[in-house]
């Protein structure tokens, strides 16, 4: 399986888990249909959007395929009407969200390494991809980004180690089809165990005046 598969079949899919985690925050947060349809697809497109404009890919793919806009629509009529267990919203948008975001930082990585950025820069990219469509959605439902908030559990750091694995792989020559597969398993993962067991980002220790 070539790359270029690779980051077509994982984008896809990533489309549509980041388009449901939108969806079912909007749900949660009382939005009609319109509002369901439009926080789906900014989860899920911008994110990506904002990746093809920095590295020069323009139109952005979500405006040159069909698909790209096609998903979210699907993903917004199956949450709408496949939601019946209200109480557990919060924690299926956190269990998407982490799928959307394992799969993003994988795709952003391999498509920048295609458009001969450096590895540094490729990670970059990649981590920029996984979490734009997430603090938009969050920016757009008054709720604070989980990529900044004070007590959110490790967001961008599983992020950055399955980016991390991607460029290394590349620069190695290795499969890209296992290792981006692998790495975007094992980002679930750490962001899904993170979540279970409350693990956090080093804080920086503020003094208390006497």
């Amino acid at each position: 399986m070539s790359a270029t598969t690779v980051v077509t079949v994982l984008e896809l899919v990533g489309l549509y888990v980041f388009a449901t985690s939108g969806g079912l925050l909007a749900i949660q947060k009382g939005f009609d249909v319109v509002g369901i349809l439009m926080l789906a697809s900014l989860t899920a497109l911008g994110g990506g959007i904002l990746r093809d404009l920095i590295i020069g890919a323009t139109p952005p793919a979500a405006f040159t395929h069909l698909s790209y806009l096609i998903i979210p629509f699907v993903a917004t009529g199956v949450t709408f009407f496949a939601h019946p267990l209200v109480q557990r919203l919060n924690v299926t948008v956190l269990v998407f969200d982490a799928a959307g975001l394992a799969l993003f930082c994988v795709t952003g990585t391999l498509k920048a390494l295609d458009f001969g950025l450096g590895p540094v820069q490729s990670v970059l990219l990649g981590i920029t991809t996984a979490v734009g469509g997430g603090v938009l959605r969050d920016i757009t439902a008054r709720e604070t980004p989980s990529l900044v908030k004070t007590d959110s559990d490790l967001y961008a750091i599983p992020a950055a180690i399955g980016a991390t694995l991607v460029a290394a792989a590349h620069h190695l020559h290795l499969p890209v089809a296992p290792i981006g597969t692998a790495a975007a398993v094992l980002v679930f993962t750490l962001r899904t165990t993170a979540m279970l067991r409350g693990w956090k980002a080093p804080h920086a220790r503020l003094r208390t005046q006497p």
